[in-house]
Formats: structure tokens, sequence, C-alpha cells
């Protein structure tokens, strides 16, 4: 038997079983049970879908809605329940949350953190949102993360890769599943070496926003380490869709490789741009011209075709993947919508899955109650192997998946092939590693 004893938010919670992602409830006193931000009142909770429905990460967002609507139905009781199946936790049993029916609204972030932000503020306000998720953009990822702290409610972040989401931006009432830039790089960089070598020139090209600058400076030290020198960094504006004007200094630099730390939209307009220079029929300093995408998803690859044949990349999750998690959810994603789902989808449907568990485990929707159950819960058979929720700064911690574009794709959703499983051990940090210095997670805050 477990001896209870309080924590530091006033609550009472179970020491035993963490290493298994089989926490014991979190019991709440009943001090520890007062007014909390959009406390359900009646047989429902509401869950506020934030998502990128037009601007350069709309496809993603699109795909992002897709498995937000699959998770409510398996919480809720419907389909085939998914990943509750092969989630280690047995918490959850398709009678929603607490009993509650799940319920949610959408907003459009436009890929902008203003509307975002305002549209958050939306779902929390009018709607009686009890949870945020959703982004495509760490920069409004951020923004959102920020506004649910001041709000008191839990923001489960999802397609953010920025060191900074949980770094010098970090929240107690944020949490983030999907990896970041510094694990890209770590996972990636000693396969470029072994495929291109230790002497190479790099040119980087970077979206202008906080995921370009944090992703170039992990991929930039990640390569240095091995040998490769830095020619140049040009940032580009978010907005821009013709990259000609930055591929085209490229090939007088003396660089022999690009990298495009562009996402979305963006990578695909970049990535095309650079094939119709030439430069990967070019040869520089005796070698190959290559063409590096440090994160890719399968939607990108959809939407650059044939250019992004052996383009080596990392990506967070991928459909192709054969453990029994991953497979149950390509299944309920397949049957209900005709085609396999993005990382992006399902990150997001890891997020609510998550979120749900949480509150199940804590016996509460009170959001401090909710970060109480995630920080430092290790779970497994939501896909990419054993995986920790780190208390320190909320980070998710799991094996990264390096990729290339197929030489020989077999359909239009077959475009990247898993070159290497990067175990966890390799991309893991210290939580004062200096790339996430700056900034301190401080309390939850329960609002109301």
């Amino acid at each position: 038997m477990s001896v209870f004893t309080p924590n530091r938010r006033g609550l009472i919670k179970s020491g035993a079983l963490l290493g298994t992602g089989l926490a014991m409830p979190t019991i709440f006193t009943a001090g520890s049970a007062a007014a909390y931000t959009n406390a359900p009142t009646g047989s429902g909770v509401t869950l506020g879908f934030n998502v990128p429905q037009s601007g350069p990460y709309a496809d993603e967002g699109a795909d992002e809605l897709r498995a937000y609507e699959l998770a409510v139905e398996h919480l809720n009781g419907g389909g085939d329940g998914g990943m509750m199946n092969t989630f280690s936790s047995k918490a959850l049993s398709g009678n929603g949350i607490l009993g509650n029916k799940v319920n949610y609204v959408t907003g459009d972030t436009q890929t902008k953190s203003d509307a975002a932000r305002a549209s958050a503020k939306s779902m929390i306000e009018k709607d009686g949102a009890v949870m945020i998720t959703g982004g495509s953009s760490s920069g409004v990822a951020i923004a959102v993360q920020g506004l649910c702290q001041e709000a008191g409610v839990i923001f489960m972040a999802g397609l953010t890769h920025s060191n900074d989401t949980t770094g010098k931006d970090k929240k107690a009432n944020g949490f983030r599943h999907f990896f970041n830039g510094y694990m890209s790089a770590a996972a990636l960089a000693p396969v470029l070496e072994e495929m291109y070598g230790p002497d190479r020139n790099a040119y980087h090209l970077t979206a202008d926003y906080t995921w370009g600058w944090t992703q170039q400076e992990s991929i930039q030290a990640a390569t240095e380490a091995k040998g490769w020198e830095t020619v140049n960094n040009v940032l580009t504006p978010l907005a821009t869709q013709d990259f000609s004007s930055y591929v085209a200094p490229v090939l007088n630099s003396g660089a022999d490789i690009l990298v495009l730390n562009h996402y979305g939209g963006n990578m695909i307009n970049s990535l095309t741009s650079a094939v119709q220079f030439g430069l990967r029929d070019k040869q520089v300093n005796g070698k190959n011209f290559e063409i590096v995408v440090p994160l890719y998803s399968r939607l990108m690859a959809k939407g650059a075709g044939e250019n992004v044949k052996g383009i080596f990349g990392s990506t967070n999750w991928h459909w192709s993947l054969t453990d029994a998690g991953s497979q149950a959810f390509v299944k309920s994603f397949g049957e209900k919508y005709g085609f396999p789902p993005s990382q992006a989808a399902h990150t997001v449907y890891c997020q609510t899955m998550l979120y749900a568990d949480a509150a199940e485990r804590a016996g509460t929707f009170n959001p401090c109650g909710i970060a109480e159950a995630l920080e430092g819960f290790d779970f497994d058979g939501l896909g990419n192997g054993p995986t920790h929720y780190r208390a320190d700064d909320h980070q998710c911690f799991k094996d990264v998946l390096v990729v290339k574009g197929k030489d020989n794709p077999t359909s239009d959703f077959d475009l990247l092939e898993v070159v290497q499983v990067t175990p966890r051990a390799q991309v893991e940090y210290a939580p004062d590693h200096p790339m996430f210095a700056g900034g301190a997670l401080g309390k939850c805050n329960p609002g109301a």
C-alpha cells in the first residue's frame, strides 16, 4: 500500500507505480477542490482545437483536425477505440472523461500568433473550453501557451518543434509530446556524416521565427561537431512563396550542402526552387551537391513530389511503424478518412488521449491536478516506444525517426522511408542545456 504525502501544489498524490505509466489517481483535499477555470457544470466537457485552417501550414492543420475528431469519437465510446486499446495506462474506458461526454470547438490560427491567441481566448471565455490544444507553428504554440498559462487552462501543444517551446518559453500549464530541433539534429547529424562525410560546407535557409532559429542553431551545432563548416545562414520571412532570390546566391557560395530549415508550404516552395536551379545536378568541391530537410512530414513530401527523392530529414512519427499503437491508430484513421495519418495527426491524437488519461488518473479537470498527473509520467503504446513526460520542462522523450524521400514510392502516401529509429537516449539532454536556458517553468495556474 502506498503512503500518500502532500506535494507542492497542495494536492495529495500516490507515489506508486509511476515508473510503469499506471500511476494511482491523484487525491484532492477539500481545500484543493476550489474553483478553477471552466470547471464543467453539466454532463459534458469542452475541448478547444486551435489549428491552422489557412496559411502556409493549413495542410497540417486539416490533418490535425481529423485526428482530434477521431480522438473525441474514441473517448466517447465510438469506433474501435484506436490507441486506447494499446495505451499502457488503462484509465480510459470510452465513457468520455470522468463520465462527461467530450465536446469540442475549433478555431483557425491562420498560422499567426495574434489570430491564434484571439481564437484560443474566445474558446476559453465564450465556449468554456477546459483545455486548448493544436498549432502547427512554434510561434503560434508559444503565444497560445502563454495565454493558457494566464487563463488557467492546460495547453497540450500540437505540432511545435522549436526548442523554445519547452525551453526559454516553457510554462507550467503547457505540455509537448512532439520532439524538437535539438532532437532532430542529434538523430540526423550522425547519419549525414555517414552518408556525406565530415568535410562539408553547408548553406542554411531558415524560416525567420522561433522554430527556424532554434532548428538552424541545433543542426549547425550538431553538423559542425561532425566536421562540417557553415558557409552562411540566411533568414527568410514565413510569408515567402518565391524562394528563387534566396536560392540563387547558393550557387556561388562554395557550399556543397543546402540545409532547408523550412516547414510546410515554405519547404515545398524552397525545395522546388532549389531543384529548378539545378542544385541537385551539380558538383561542388569535388562532391555531389546535396540538400537536407531537418524536419520532414509526409504532407510536405507529397507537396514536393519527385523533388524529395533521396533527401534526408527527421520526423516525429511515421505511419509505416509496426508497433501495435501506431498500427492501431493507422487502422482507425485510415478506415475513417481513407488514407494514413501524418505526424501532425499522430501527435495531437496522443496529446488528447494523454490529457484525458491524466484527468481520469487525477480525478479532476483542475489544471493543476492534470499537470501533476502528467509530470514524470512514463507510458507506452502510443507509438515511438517507451515515452517519458519530463517534469522539469514538460517535454516528452521518445525515439526519433531519420527518414529520406523514397526513390520508388508505391503511392502518394508511401513517400518517406524510415532509415533509422534513433533511440531515445541519443536525443535526450539536461534540463539546463544552453539551448534551452533562459526561462523558468513557474507554477501551475488553476485560474478562477
